[in-house]
C-alpha cells in the first residue's frame, strides 16, 4: 500500500494497468513480487515478451551492445540496423524488402502511412471498424476499437473512412455472408462518401487486437487486396500485437494468400525493448527521399541488439507453438460446452479470445464474468486479461515458451472461474 501511494503522487493516473502487482523480477512465465509471490504472465506485456521475461540470449545480446555504445540518434551509422534489416527480410512476407525504424507501434502505423501517402499522393486512409492502430494523434485517428480512445481529442485526422470488418459472431452470420456484408458496406462508402483515387492505403489488422480478437477471413483479406491492385491503393498490414511468433508463425500473414505493400511491425520485435518497425518493396521505400520523415530513438542500438537475438531464437520454437495452440483450442472448445458463458473462440495460433456473453442466444457480452476470471486468476497465480470494446474477451496470449502442462493449468484456473461465476 505504501509503493501504491508513492505511486499515485507520481504517476499520472492516465496510465493504466491491469493489475496492483509490484514486480521485483521476471523471469520465462513468472513474474514475482518482494514477497515471493509469483504470477504466471499469461498476458506477455500485452503480447510483447512472446519468448518469456529476461530471455537469456536477448539479454545477452542487449547487455553486449550496453558495453560498446547506447545511442546515435542517426548520427552515425552501427551494425545492430543494419542486423536487424537483414534478418527480418528473411521473414516478413514477400516483397517486404527495406525498413524504416521508430519506437512504439504506433509509430510504426504512422510512418507507414505518411509512406503511403507520400508515395501515391493521396489523403484518403480507409479502417476498420474495431481496430486498434495506436494513441497518438494520428494513430488514434484511425483506432475504432473502442470510442472512449477518442474521447476528448477531436477533431481528429481528416480523411479517415471507416468501414466494417467481418464479425461473424458478433453480427450473428456465417464467415461468407460476414464478408459480403462488410465488401458490400465498404463499396457503398466508394460510391456514396469517397472516390477510390483518394485513397492511400487500406490500414487493416489481420487479426483485430484490442478490438477483440477476431481473425479476417481470407476471403476479405483477398478482396482488399484484389481492391487495392485495381486502384493503386497501398494495403497495410498492422502487425504490430501479431508479429513475431504470436499466431504461431512469423507473422498473421503467413497464414495467408495475400501479401501486403507495407507491413507495421512492433512489440515483440525485440521481446520488451521499445522498438518497431515498417517495411516495403525496395521501389517504395527508395521514393521516400532523405529527411522526408526521421526519429531520435528509433532503432536504439541497444533494442536492435535485443532484436536479433528474437529473430535468431524465435524460429525454432514456432513449431512447439503450433502444438500448444492447438492445445489450447481443443481445451476452450471443450470449455465452450460446458460453460453458457462462453459464446465464441476464436483466432490464430497463441492470439485466442474467448467472448464471453450473458447467454448465447442474445449474445449479450458480459464484461463481469471477464472481471471474475481476472480476479479468481490473481489469486490463483495467473495474469489474463480482457480485450474488445466491452472488456468481455479473455486475451489469451502465453508466450511461445509455456509448457502445455502450464496452459492446461491455466485453462484449469480460468474454468474454475467460470464454475464460480455461473453458480452464483
Amino acid at each position: 500500500m505504501e509503493f501504491l501511494s508513492r505511486h499515485h503522487e507520481v504517476v499520472a493516473p492516465v496510465l493504466a494497468f491491469d493489475t496492483d502487482i509490484v514486480a521485483e523480477r521476471a523471469e520465462g512465465l513468472w513474474v514475482s513480487d518482494a514477497n515471493g509471490n509469483r504470477w504466471a504472465d499469461f498476458a506477455c506485456g500485452t503480447a510483447v515478451t512472446n519468448l518469456g521475461h529476461n530471455h537469456p540470449e536477448v539479454i545477452a545480446r542487449a547487455q553486449s551492445q550496453l558495453g560498446r555504445f547506447v545511442h546515435s540518434g542517426m548520427i552515425f551509422r552501427y551494425d545492430g540496423i543494419v542486423s536487424v534489416g537483414e534478418k527480418l527480410r528473411k521473414v516478413t512476407p514477400a516483397g517486404i524488402e527495406k525498413f524504416s525504424f521508430a519506437n512504439s507501434g504506433a509509430e510504426a502505423v504512422e510512418g507507414a502511412v505518411k509512406l503511403a501517402k507520400y508515395t501515391t499522393r493521396r489523403q484518403g486512409v480507409v479502417v476498420f471498424r474495431g481496430s486498434f492502430h495506436g494513441r497518438t494523434m494520428g494513430a488514434v485517428s484511425y483506432t475504432t476499437s473502442n470510442a472512449k480512445y477518442r474521447d476528448g481529442y477531436h477533431p481528429v485526422l481528416g480523411s479517415v473512412f471507416v468501414a466494417p470488418f467481418p464479425h461473424p459472431y458478433r453480427w450473428g452470420m456465417d464467415e461468407g455472408a460476414a464478408v459480403d456484408h462488410a465488401l458490400g458496406e465498404l463499396r457503398l462508402m466508394f460510391k456514396h462518401e469517397v472516390r477510390p483515387h483518394n485513397i492511400a492505403a487500406f490500414l487493416v489488422e489481420p487479426v483485430q487486437g484490442e478490438g477483440g480478437y477476431h481473425p479476417a477471413p481470407p476471403a476479405f483479406l483477398e478482396a482488399l487486396r484484389e481492391i487495392s491492385d485495381e486502384h493503386g491503393i497501398k494495403l497495410i498490414f498492422d502487425e504490430v500485437q501479431s508479429g513475431f511468433g504470436r499466431t504461431a508463425a512469423w507473422f498473421a500473414a503467413d497464414h495467408y494468400s495475400v501479401d501486403p505493400d507495407i507491413i507495421a511491425m512492433g512489440k515483440g520485435i525485440a521481446n520488451g525493448l521499445p522498438l518497431s518497425a515498417y517495411g516495403a518493396s525496395v521501389e517504395v521505400l527508395d521514393a521516400w527521399p532523405v529527411g522526408a520523415h526521421g526519429t531520435t530513438f528509433g532503432a536504439n542500438p541497444v533494442a536492435c541488439a535485443a532484436a536479433t537475438g528474437v529473430l535468431d531464437e524465435m524460429g525454432p520454437l514456432l513449431p512447439g507453438a503450433r502444438v500448444l495452440a492447438d492445445r489450447a483450442f481443443e481445451r476452450f472448445r471443450k470449455a465452450q460446452e460446458n460453460h453458457q458463458t462462453i459464446g465464441d473462440v476464436r483466432g490464430l495460433g497463441l492470439m485466442i479470445g474467448v467472448e464471453l456473453v450473458k447467454d448465447r442466444e442474445s449474445r449479450e457480452p458480459d464484461g463481469a464474468a471477464m472481471q471474475h476470471i481476472t480476479r479468481h486468476g490473481l489469486a490463483n497465480e495467473l495474469i489474463v486479461i480482457a480485450c474488445g470494446p466491452d472488456a468481455n474477451v479473455i486475451r489469451f496470449i502465453p508466450p511461445l515458451v509455456a509448457t502445455e502442462a502450464e496452459i492446461d493449468r491455466a485453462i484449469d484456473v480460468i474454468e474454475e472461474a467460470l464454475d464460480n461465476y455461473e453458480q452464483r
